[in-house]
């Protein structure tokens, strides 16, 4: 188990010792496995739903399933039954673009009560469509008879809410809660409601078209009679809040489809579009992009990847600022709307209990009633070491990418306060580090990516003890630096660039004396509070090549580090060496193999010259996700090493889809074909490209710059890629270096 934050979660037991009451507070419960489970997901802005294969969800404990509103779980259960009997699954399949979940069932035998068969198997089809829109989920179920002689049949839905806070449905126990109400049913309408201890009344409105034969509090009644041949529609409404439906839940259904598909291409059409040679990669990306547009939530200040489903289905500052990092190249959108939110929420003042400090970027933004209450901290959460220079780093990458110099200068205000927190705030004691440490003690431990309580430890195993400087945050600081340089510049304020760019030469010599460690051939992991370095080998080291803090000498030592047997499993590298005291392939931060770890690792190999060994991590994580429902890569999995004709092993409770891990194939995509934008120059270039062994050839179309459009094909040929452009619309060029 873990704690809270788009990358913390599970394993029993709860650590022990002093602060362990806290920690456990917030633990996902490892009971409950969503590999076992295999569940579908849908999510439409601050609306997610997690539903069993048959299109259920089945209450009971440490289930996760449920439609769930703003970290509150407005339906917890929904079965159907046809004459009793739970309906044969025949296949269950979401939309390439995730726009709906269509389950297809079956009748099994149906006997009386008096045990005599009354309709044999497969008679009977049912199809299940659903979405969700605008805080509502959406469904039709059609009934058709493929028997000879007319059938009459019972079906039923029955259906619960238990508003459970999404910290209680991850195993938080309440010593109080609020007051569930006395259902309110109509002909055709039901509506369960709870008022909670913070005063909010939340509400979950169903309602059916046509009306049920019968309706209760807990379910649906429906008597059909099916001439042969004949079907029929059934219409249900779930509405997290609003208990007045504009129009009959079947008129609704279609014009919400409608509305939901445009969204959904509209949305999508932003993104430059990937085809290649490999037909299951193609799969894989298309189910990348899907899944990423699925994450996006429209916020006031552009579209914003929620972390992911079902644990981090809401704004994580970390989160979105890498997978925005990601996908810069092929839809610099996100990269605005992430940079617009999280500067207007920046911390503005103090407060201890949520880690804030003036000019600190934002971890976590939670809605439901236990962060109203406080009885979780992360009603809005600063606890994150790394978002701060993140934010700065994609800033600066923006504007290389689009040269879109306005926004930059709007956002100014908030890169300096962000700047002026990585002085003050983060640097604690002066030595040019930034360390972390937690303001109260209902805080997070650790507050770096990896923010497992056990993740930062010294080589004999014991935990490191703050303040605590980890390697990829000084990295992230680095790369911050450098992105102001660059961005002053463009500004016309060359002085001050230049005392930025000093500022990030001077901590890239500090940095190589204080962590290269020539005995592990990599970097410590961190520097402890009393600067004594953590002796670990870790994927930590390869983020410092992603920013290019590493003295280029160190790269080549980095890299064979990381692609050494005790690092690389096969299937990419794990977060920890298998020669560490702390690993665990099965653990969550000391082991695993997280997909947007090993992007950022092949951007540090593309950018010290090591393109091929990015193409082996691609390849990697290709041939893991052809092994994986889906084809989507997941948070993460375990790290043990790659056996013949075996696929990887999953973890229990990863979530999926994951923005970054969505994220992640087209990162690798980028860092192979070296793909660079100057909007100054009106070029797009390809750096040394490569491809990694299962594609031949990659299209690229619809990439833009500067309001240019260029369609691309990059083809193998013998040792080297070769590129055309196909068409373009405006002034851009395309160069390669071979």
């Amino acid at each position: 188990m873990q704690t809270i934050g788009a990358e913390a979660v599970p394993h029993a037991p709860a650590p022990a010792g002093p602060g362990a009451a806290q920690i456990a507070q917030f633990f996902i419960p490892a009971s409950a496995s969503l590999q076992e489970r295999r569940p579908r997901t849908l999510k439409h802005g601050d609306t997610f739903a997690v539903f069993d294969h048959n299109g259920d969800a089945l209450s009971g404990p440490g289930s996760p399933e449920g439609i769930f509103h703003r970290d509150t779980r407005h339906l917890s259960h929904l079965y159907l039954t046809i004459d009793g009997a739970r309906p044969m699954l025949l296949s269950s399949t979401l939309r390439d673009d995730n726009a709906t979940l269509t389950c297809d069932l079956t009748n099994p035998d149906l006997f009386d009560e008096k045990g005599r068969l009354v309709l044999g198997h497969d008679l009977i089809h049912l199809r299940r469509s659903r979405f969700l829109w605008n805080a509502g989920c959406f469904e039709r179920l059609v009934l058709r008879n493929f028997d000879t002689e007319p059938r009459r049949l019972s079906v039923e839905i029955a259906f619960a809410a238990d508003f459970a806070d999404l910290f209680e449905v991850r195993g938080s126990h309440r010593e109080r809660r609020g007051a569930h109400h006395p259902p309110e049913v109509g002909d055709s309408r039901v509506v369960l409601s709870y008022t909670g201890l913070d005063g909010q009344r939340r509400a979950t409105t169903l309602a059916f078209d046509p009306a049920p034969a019968r309706l209760s509090g807990s379910s649906a009644i429906f008597v059909l009679e099916l001439p042969p041949r004949e079907s029929v529609s059934l219409f249900l409404e779930i509405n997290c809040g609003f208990e007045g439906a504009n129009h009959p839940p079947r008129r609704a259904f279609y014009s919400a489809l409608r509305d939901a598909r445009r969204a959904l291409r509209q949305s999508a059409a932003r993104a430059a579009s990937i085809a290649t040679s490999n037909d299951i990669f193609n799969e894989a990306v298309r189910r990348s992009v899907s899944d990423l547009y699925m994450l996006i939530t429209d916020t006031p200040e552009g579209p914003y990847p929620y972390a992911g489903i079902p644990w981090f289905s809401t704004v994580f500052g970390r989160d979105a600022l890498i997978t925005a990092l990601c996908t810069l190249w092929l839809d610099p959108t996100i990269a605005k709307g992430v940079l617009g939110y999280l500067a207007a929420n920046q911390a503005t003042t103090s407060d201890p209990l949520a880690d804030a400090e003036p000019g600190k970027i934002l971890h976590e933004v939670r809605h439901g009633e236990m962060a109203e209450l406080g009885e979780v901290p992360f009603r809005r959460y600063y606890g994150s070491i790394d978002s701060t220079p993140l934010f700065v780093m994609l800033a600066g990458a923006y504007l290389k990418r689009t040269g879109d110099l306005a926004t930059i200068e709007r956002l100014w205000p908030h890169i300096e306060a962000a700047l002026g927190w990585i002085d003050t705030h983060g640097d604690r004691d002066g030595d040019g580090f930034v360390e972390y440490g937690r303001r109260s003690d209902e805080g997070l431990v650790n507050q770096g990516w990896k923010d497992s309580h056990d993740s930062v430890f010294h080589d004999d195993g014991r935990i490191a003890e703050g303040p605590i400087a980890l390697a990829e945050v000084q990295a992230y600081v680095y790369g911050a630096w450098r992105a102001t340089a660059a961005m002053l510049r463009r500004m016309g304020r060359p002085a001050q660039a230049e005392i930025y760019g000093a500022r990030a030469d001077a901590l890239r010599r500090r940095f190589d004396e204080a962590f290269f460690d020539a005995a592990l051939g990599t970097y410590v992991i961190a520097l402890d509070g009393a600067k004594r370095p953590c002796r670990v080998r870790s994927s930590n080291a390869g983020h410092v090549l992603f920013t290019g803090l590493a003295e280029p000498e160190r790269a080549v030592a980095v890299m064979r580090t990381l692609m050494g047997s005790s690092s690389y499993c096969g299937w990419g590298v794990r977060t920890i060496a298998d020669t560490e005291a702390r690993y665990n392939p099965m653990s969550y931060h000391n082991g695993s193999v997280w997909p947007h770890d090993n992007a950022l690792i092949a951007a540090g190999f593309a950018r010290y010259g090591y393109r091929g060994e990015a193409a082996r991590l691609f390849q990697g994580l290709f041939e893991a996700s052809t092994y994986i429902d889906m084809r989507r890569l997941p948070e993460l999995f375990c790290g043990f090493a790659r056996q013949r004709t075996q696929g990887p092993t999953f973890y229990p409770v990863a979530c999926a889809p994951q923005a970054w891990a969505a994220a992640t194939p087209l990162s690798l995509l980028q860092s192979c074909l070296g793909l660079g934008f100057d909007p100054d120059g009106m070029k797009i270039t390809f750096d040394h490209p490569v491809l990694p062994d299962f594609l031949d050839h990659v299209t690229l179309r619809r990439l833009s710059l500067a309001g240019s459009v260029v369609d691309i094909a990059l083809r193998r040929s013998r040792a080297q890629v070769v590129v055309e452009v196909l068409s373009r619309s405006g002034p851009v060029r395309v160069l390669t270096t071979n």
